[in-house]
């Protein structure tokens, strides 16, 4: 570090020692359980991963925390994040990115390990005394397709230093899954990691089993779960994965939370639900809890419920089916280019507000893909109908060019909310 880095850090903790005092939080285990403790009280993590997302807006519907990946991005600082977190009585779960073997950070080479070291501690010196922080997260799904271990050295070695410069918030990594290879190594050689974190899709209805085997007896937070996985889905004959409506992930999350996560009270400390704001990953609208235009899902509505025990006043559309030529999304559907085809849905309003639509046509190729949540570009809109009034169905045109596709179909109450269904198809030649 030089010594302008050095004074400006200086100067930051001079800052923030001044303006905020931290709040210890401490995993305690008490009454044949374990809990987080803020403020010496018990706290129950009820988040989301936000970290570009509507912090009021989580707030307003009964989360008490969110989850970040890293502590600096493109679009906020983490001074803001923690400044709006804490207007808004939120916590926050500090990411601290940390590098993947995958994207090519190599763990044996000590000089890259250590300038990751120095970055990271200037990160912790700079937000460790913060009220609304809540905990540190070292790294997301480091065991994702690698093979050197001693990225967990690394881990434990960030996760010792956080609790020499800031003995108020615990230390802990993300999984992706959970396997015996890493819960053997971690419980070993990796002391200083309080809890782990674990990140779940479909699989989490196999999250007790999937502990079990790992052998893993401790604490934990499930830091991702939401939506099935676009790798656990069916696919089509052209291997295309098939997207839930978001009914359907409604009423998976729903179930999701009641059998998986509050569930287990002894060991799980809480979650953070997958995702709260809209991101490209596979499709516009797989993970997102919102669309691009900023409505509010259904999922959204099961979390209020989930958290708060009501129902929000006004409630999302619930669309009960699809079709694309009176075919359903698992009917690999072919189509013929430049030909007019019908796209019927059925949707009902819980509230009989007056409904309107909106229709578009995505190419669907894996140029687009990333990986564990890396990246995406969003595809270019290939057929886009806007703003019809509700008739359960509307007509599309077929691209031009051979190839797969998805129609998706947004269905608007007026009140910020949407119901969305897609359905994958492929125009073949002629």
């Amino acid at each position: 570090m030089n010594t302008i880095s050095a004074i400006i850090l200086i100067l930051a903790m001079i800052s923030c020692s001044l303006n905020n005092k931290p709040v210890k939080v401490e995993l305690k285990y008490k009454d044949g359980k374990y809990q987080l403790y803020r403020k010496g009280k018990p706290y129950y993590i009820k988040g989301a991963g936000c970290e570009f997302g509507n912090i009021a807006n989580l707030a307003s519907h009964g989360g008490n925390s969110m989850r970040t990946w890293r502590t600096e991005n493109k679009k906020s600082s983490s001074l803001g994040i923690l400044d709006e977190a804490h207007k808004n009585g939120l916590t926050i779960m500090m990411g601290l990115e940390i590098g993947r073997e995958r994207h090519g950070f190599d763990y044996n080479d000590t000089i890259w390990v250590k300038k990751q070291y120095e970055y990271v501690k200037g990160e912790i010196l700079k937000y460790k005394d913060h009220p609304a922080l809540l905990a540190w997260g070292i790294g997301n799904e480091l065991n994702l397709e690698y093979k050197n271990k001693k990225v967990w050295d690394a881990v434990n070695d960030i996760a010792k230093m956080i609790h020499e410069f800031d003995g108020n918030h615990p230390a802990t990594t993300m999984l992706a899954g959970i396997g015996k290879g890493e819960v053997d190594y971690i419980r070993k050689n990796c002391p200083d990691i309080d809890f782990l974190c674990i990140q779940m899709y479909g699989d989490i209805e196999n999250l007790a089993q999937r502990i079990e085997d790992a052998g893993y007896k401790g604490p934990y937070v499930i830091t991702e779960w939401g939506a099935t996985g676009h790798w656990e889905v069916a696919t089509t004959e052209w291997g295309i994965p098939i997207e839930q409506t978001s009914t359907e992930k409604a009423e998976a999350i729903s179930g999701r939370w009641k059998n998986n996560i509050i569930s287990n009270q002894t060991h799980c400390l809480g979650s953070y639900v997958f995702l709260w704001e809209q991101k490209q990953e596979r499709t516009p609208t797989w993970y997102g809890f919102f669309l691009e235009t900023g409505e509010e899902t259904e999922a959204i509505d099961v979390m209020e419920h989930a958290w708060t025990g009501k129902w929000p006043d006004n409630r999302v559309p619930v669309i009960n089916y699809i079709k694309l030529d009176e075919k359903i999304r698992y009917n690999n559907i072919h189509l013929n280019p430049e030909k007019e085809y019908l796209v019927e849905f059925e949707v009902n309003d819980p509230d009989n507000d007056s409904l309107t639509v909106k229709c578009e046509i995505l190419p669907d190729v894996s140029d687009y893909w990333g990986m564990g949540g890396d990246f995406e570009n969003r595809p270019v809109t290939i057929f886009k109908m806007e703003d019809v009034k509700y008739t359960g169905k509307v007509l599309i045109k077929s691209p031009e060019k051979s190839g797969p596709y998805r129609v998706f179909v947004y269905i608007f109450d007026g009140h910020n909310n949407a119901a969305y269904a897609n359905v994958p198809f492929f125009v073949d030649e002629i």
